[in-house]
């Protein structure tokens, strides 16, 4: 496991809902392996939750109920993806949610990971504070990162926040005079009141 914060796994699930304790369950998982700064492998798959989704859920993300037909089983798709986890340290934006979901869909196989996650909607509120909001697309346009793909489909979601996390870093960095940014520090910053990270960041 990497003690460096640009080595790690960055993930995306798409799902039939908000909530595995409500009995969504994941249909889209895209991930893309950052070392050292550099991408450098990608995982993608659809699902098959054996269910159908809704007429909201198949809009939003352009995920049909006949894509997910051909997709294989959720469990099949999980036991491939943990293995590509590995031991790296995993990074979601709002990673509360993909935690969530990764949680539930890992207990359904008894499959586990031993790495740490971060989050860059929480980092980007402390290091972007003056963003019009946190949201990916708003925070890629307001870091001048280009971004011309289809949002709310997972590779492509997860490749963007590995964008936005590479910037993050690049201005950490910057601020704290390190070549390389350490996980542990991106794990204090995010319970740093907004108003001392100048302060913690000068002092690290």
């Amino acid at each position: 496991m990497s003690c460096n914060a640009n080595d790690i796994v960055v993930l995306d699930f798409e799902t039939t809902g908000l909530s595995p304790l409500q009995g969504d369950r994941a249909i889209e998982i895209g991930a893309v392996r950052i070392v050292d700064g550099v991408a450098v492998d990608r995982f993608q798959s659809l699902m098959n939750p054996g269910f159908k989704v809704s007429g909201f859920i198949s809009q939003y993300t352009g995920i049909s109920n006949a894509m997910l037909r051909q997709a294989p089983p959720c469990a099949e798709v999980m036991d491939g993806f943990a293995d590509f986890i590995a031991d790296s340290n995993l990074l979601a934006h709002n990673a509360s949610f993909d935690k969530r979901f990764l949680d539930a869909e890992l207990a359904h196989i008894q499959r586990r990971y031993r790495g740490e996650f971060s989050c860059s909607l929480l980092v980007s509120r402390r290091i972007y504070p003056a963003a019009p909001n946190h949201q990916l697309a708003t925070l890629l346009n307001y870091a001048n990162i280009a971004a011309d793909g289809d949002f709310h489909r997972a590779l492509y979601d997860s490749e963007m926040t590995a964008k936005l996390w590479l910037a993050l870093l690049q201005t950490i960095g910057e601020r704290c005079g390190l070549q390389q940014v350490p996980f542990s520090l991106v794990k204090k910053l995010v319970k740093v009141p907004k108003k001392s990270v100048a302060d913690f960041l000068a002092q690290w």
